[in-house]
């Protein structure tokens, strides 16, 4: 059975990711703050390997800062693996200070073990960002798709090959990089998208 995919980035709509109307639990990002230059976090969270990729953005610019992969020790046990992850994106959060942070919201797994895992993995990246001071916010992966190739089916080598297109970077980042610096992305057009949409119903 052929996926239905979504034909134009002309559908991606900020507001209806806030209000839910889109699959999506995305907060809604206050205007004021939307309106100043921003440095994003994005984490593609998992047990085995969180993505990671910082960018900073300030009207249409966007800078890539830092991207890589936390993966702890095989062989350790699964709250020692939480613990280095929650170790390593607080060293994150302390070394380049984001003021917001994007990661992957929960989506259905066919493997109930693997959506528990992922979940415990998001929970500690994301105490560890809010302890660290910043805002997290929640995007769907149709949603980023959307956002950056234009439809929500897109294949992670397509999201791979626009982040380094958008970024200018002189070589593809991995798999997990990529879709940690998509989150930031797609949360750098929605701050971006969300103030033109209230400048211009003000």
């Amino acid at each position: 059975m052929r996926r239905q995919r979504t034909s134009s980035w002309r559908r991606f709509d900020p507001d209806a990711l806030a209000t839910g109307s889109q699959p999506s639990s995305v907060a809604r990002v206050p205007v004021a703050a939307a309106s100043g230059p921003c440095r994003i976090l994005g984490l593609d969270p998992g047990s085995l390997r969180t993505g990671f990729g910082i960018i900073d953005c300030d009207g249409t610019v966007q800078r890539h800062v830092a991207s890589g992969c936390i993966r702890p020790p095989s062989g350790i046990s699964m709250p020692s693996r939480l613990r280095f992850i929650y170790d390593a994106v607080a060293e994150l959060v302390s070394l380049h200070r984001p003021g917001e942070v994007a990661i992957e919201s929960v989506f259905m797994h066919r493997n109930p073990d693997s959506a528990l895992k992922l979940g415990q993995a998001r929970g500690v990246a994301m105490c560890a960002s809010v302890l660290g001071g910043a805002q997290v916010f929640e995007y769907a992966p149709r949603a980023v798709k959307l956002a950056l190739v234009g439809h929500g089916a897109a294949e992670k080598g397509q999201v791979q090959h626009m982040v380094c297109a958008i970024l200018s970077l002189p070589a593809p980042q991995s798999l997990d990089a990529s879709d940690a610096l998509a989150l930031g992305l797609c949360h750098g057009q929605t701050r971006r998208l969300g103030l033109l949409l209230e400048t211009a119903g003000s």
